[in-house]
């Protein structure tokens, strides 16, 4: 018999292709929205107010200025915007929602989520904060969005690669999710489900319609199971360094979820066993490198710029965010070899610390 402990999150999905055209305006009403800070980068502002002009009267702002990893500067700009607002209406991606949640995690203004890429963040009530280089992450309901608006036709124009990095990053949620603290047999199922989808949608490369659904709803179970057991070794490595260094999100997760598996997988084979066998391989490690190959993932984090030198400066804030019930025990030197190994690009199953 198991024992576990599952915290359900309340909130609304409305998913269909078409939704943000059609349903928007019936999910705004329902929230008795009149004043809605509107949140959306430079980049999908015009997509933004496309979306929003049955209602354009109750739009009191646009928030424009995005950024990746939402530098503090960027959070206090976005909450003076809201000051009169009654709503925060995210149209983008994880940096755009993660702004939202920004202001919600001070104002406690309810969040309306339409994302455009894969992100998962528009599920998960994980909120970031990057301030002097250093990512600072926490979990509060306030941010948790009240309604989620999926649409597959969104990502319909998102870049091959950017969909690429974006649904290996909705990976990286599922697999964490096997070890991260707060693992439990439901977060499991909804994992090894959005493995599944995701990978359907992955190997077709997001060409048509029916791999961005399946991409959007992998992406749904992904951050649901990350919102259910929290931040595993993986999201605590990543976060250190793209609030350390601003690396690309999605690539940067991409790059270092191998070797993460190949560290934890032979002290969790049960985990191990499930992700390959949502994978379809034997060989899960395997498994994600050849498909990071065949999606043209940079081969090590040294292709987004990072230098060796910068590995130090990092190692002990990751070693003291490691989780203490990681399936292998993070030691100074298993982050080391880890670190060095996903920078360089080795083949993670021969140099798995």
């Amino acid at each position: 018999m198991t024992a576990f402990t599952y915290d359900a999150l309340p909130g609304r999905v409305v998913f269909s292709p078409g939704a943000a055209r059609t349903r928007l305006h019936a999910e705004v009403d329902a929230l008795g929205a009149t004043r809605i800070l509107l949140v959306a980068s430079d980049a999908e502002s015009a997509l933004a107010h496309e979306l929003t002009a049955p209602f354009a009267g109750r739009i009191a702002a646009t928030f424009t200025a995005v950024r990746p990893h939402v530098p503090i500067e960027t959070a206090e700009l976005a909450r003076d915007a809201a000051t009169d607002a009654d709503l925060l209406l995210s149209v983008g991606g994880g940096s755009t929602t993660g702004t939202a949640k920004a202001v919600a995690l001070t104002s406690g203004l309810p969040i309306l989520a339409v994302p455009t890429t894969y992100a998962g963040s528009e599920v998960t009530p994980v909120w970031g904060l990057t301030e002097r280089g250093r990512k600072t992450t926490g979990t509060d309901p306030r941010v948790l969005p009240r309604t989620v608006v999926y649409d597959p036709d969104l990502t319909a124009t998102l870049p091959a690669e950017l969909s690429a990095a974006s649904g290996l990053n909705a990976l990286a949620h599922c697999v964490d999710a096997f070890w991260a603290p707060r693992r439990n047999p439901i977060s499991g199922a909804v994992a090894e489900g959005g493995i599944r989808h995701l990978l359907a949608g992955l190997s077709r490369g997001a060409a048509d319609a029916e791999a961005r659904t399946e991409l959007l709803l992998g992406a749904y179970l992904a951050g649901s199971a990350f919102a259910g057991t929290g931040s595993g070794l993986h999201h605590k490595i990543c976060h250190v360094l793209g609030g350390a260094f601003d690396l690309p999100h999605a690539w940067t997760h991409a790059i270092v979820l191998p070797y993460v598996l190949a560290f934890n997988a032979p002290h969790a084979p049960e985990a191990a066993s499930r992700i390959a066998a949502a994978l379809g391989h034997a060989d899960p490690v395997e498994a994600l490198r050849d498909l990071g190959a065949k999606l043209g993932v940079p081969a090590g984090l040294r292709q987004l710029g990072l230098r060796e030198a910068d590995l130090d400066t990092v190692h002990g804030d990751i070693l003291a965010l490691a989780p203490a019930d990681n399936p292998r025990p993070v030691t100074a030197e298993g982050v080391r070899t880890l670190l060095h190994a996903a920078w360089a690009g080795t083949d993670p199953a021969g140099e798995a610390p």
